[in-house]
């Protein structure tokens, strides 16, 4: 197992499993034995997924399981009474909630024959295998464009095409929204996925990284919020209603920014709300968030493994002014795209995953102080895909938190649509819904602002403040 790898393996707790949780929504039901069959020629046509961690006096390192059955790994489930959102909801939870089997590859679908009409399955993979990136191909693999396909070649055939390479590409959307950071990031990532080692980082960045690493050491603790405290073993999803992505890009060119950085400034609008109801004072306060942010191009992602680093974004909730909120998140990134965070993050998780354990707890406690959440946003396919012939409506999942971090915000666009997710903390937030609920309006807020700012005059806060006196009030 790669250094990268085993820090995430080793950063489980009870308080938060490092499991990335997702479910996917079809229009019709989807028999249990099409989906193990999917499962068994595309999912297990990655090898890794047959393998299980073993511990040895080395560290850890990958194992084919001999009593692997895949019916331990895809099973039958039901959702009690009607069977809605709010019971899917619960039982993502719950799936979040318990740790996989160490004895045992650790992944399991759990497919929810009766829901919305349709069906659902909600998949459990632990972080060790993969990042985001990886497991997007690797759900890419499992989908098809269309109800009937013809018989493609073999899943490793395809991947050793260029213009495979190239379709894969345009069915999850614009993929070099992967990378926030700049084309200087995309290059070093080509040369971390040559040599993915702590003696490649250094070679590559020297003074740059200690530079960064000295930074983020010198941040303040995060401020403490109801948002900040000590974590249960319990987690809580939800799901939003989903944005229409055409929409949102028109936000984003109103005012001459990314979708990344209108999406995030309503997530922004959408903590403030919750956390002033909550009694929070939030004047002129921020909170950090950890951004994840790929490290290596789109053909290397059919390895497995994690090739990201992870970024300090500072989410301005003190702000209540939703342009000067947007403005200054995007100014947050725009400084991000220009430092080597992400890098640095990398370099030293490949420094723990050869560290002692209590090393590494000590380190993962002390950079968990600094931030409140971690968010992160996945650009899914733009088109809509069909898996054992039943067509995906609607797909989410909830990113893994580190630490003593106790919210996990994520994005996902799917088919022309963006979906916000959210995980949290059960005694930080027994009820997510509360603040998912409070991320349409505040883009909702963003697009009446951007209407306005098509007056022949330069459109700017202070024009924000006078068109939206009641902008701080709760969603």
């Amino acid at each position: 197992m790669s250094r990268v790898d085993t820090a995430w393996l080793r950063m489980e707790r009870s308080t938060n499993l490092m499991m990335i949780t997702s479910v996917m929504m079809f229009e019709s039901p989807l028999a249990l034995d099409r989906l193990k069959k999917v499962i068994k020629d595309r999912f297990l046509a990655y090898p890794r997924f047959r393998q299980k961690v073993v511990e040895t006096a080395m560290g850890p390192h990958w194992e084919n399981d001999p009593d692997f059955d895949i019916d331990w790994h895809v099973r039958l489930s039901a959702l009690p009474g009607r069977g809605g959102k709010r019971e899917l909801e619960r039982f993502a939870s719950h799936m979040a909630s318990t740790p996989l089997d160490q004895t045992k590859p650790l992944w399991q679908f759990h497919l929810v024959e009766r829901y919305g009409g349709g069906s659902a399955v909600v998949c459990r993979i632990h972080h060790c295998y993969a990042d985001g990136i990886a497991l997007v191909q690797v759900l890419l693999s499992m989908t098809d464009v269309e109800a009937q396909p013809q018989k493609s070649e073999p899943l490793t055939k395809r991947w050793l095409k260029k213009e495979e390479h190239a379709k894969v590409a345009q069915r999850v959307g614009a993929i070099g929204r992967y990378v926030q950071m700049g084309e200087k990031v995309l290059e070093k990532g080509m040369d971390f996925a040559r040599d993915p080692s702590l003696a490649g980082v250094l070679a590559n960045e020297g003074m740059e990284l200690a530079k960064e690493l000295a930074y983020a050491l010198a941040l303040e603790d995060d401020p403490s919020t109801v948002l900040k405290m000590p974590l249960g073993v319990s987690k809580r999803c939800a799901w939003a209603e989903p944005l229409t992505l055409a929409d949102v890009k028109a936000v984003g060119r109103a005012f001459q920014c990314t979708v990344n950085d209108v999406l995030l400034a309503s997530v922004a609008g959408a903590l403030r709300s919750y956390l002033i109801e909550r009694g929070e004072v939030l004047d002129g306060r921020n909170i950090r968030v950890t951004v994840p942010v790929n490290l290596r191009p789109l053909e290397h992602a059919k390895q497995l493994g994690n090739h990201f680093g992870l970024v300090f974004l500072e989410l301005p909730v003190g702000e209540p002014n939703p342009v000067a909120r947007l403005q200054k998140v995007a100014a947050n990134m725009r400084q991000l795209r220009k430092s080597r965070q992400a890098i640095m993050a990398f370099g030293l998780l490949a420094a723990l995953g050869m560290a002692p354990v209590p090393l590494q707890r000590v380190a993962l406690e002390l950079f968990s102080r600094k931030a409140t959440a971690v968010a992160t946003n996945v650009p899914g396919p733009q088109s809509p895909l069909y898996l054992a012939g039943s067509k995906i409506k609607d797909m989410m999942f909830w990113v893994p938190q580190t630490g003593g971090i106790g919210i996990g915000v994520s994005i996902l666009s799917y088919n022309g649509r963006v979906h916000f997710g959210l995980i949290a903390d059960a005694k930080l937030m027994p009820d997510p819904d509360s603040v998912i609920r409070r991320f349409e309006p505040e883009f909702e807020k963003l697009v009446y602002l951007a209407l306005m700012a098509g007056w022949e005059h330069d459109f700017g806060p202070e024009d924000a403040e006078a068109l939206m006196p009641l902008s701080d009030e709760p969603a």
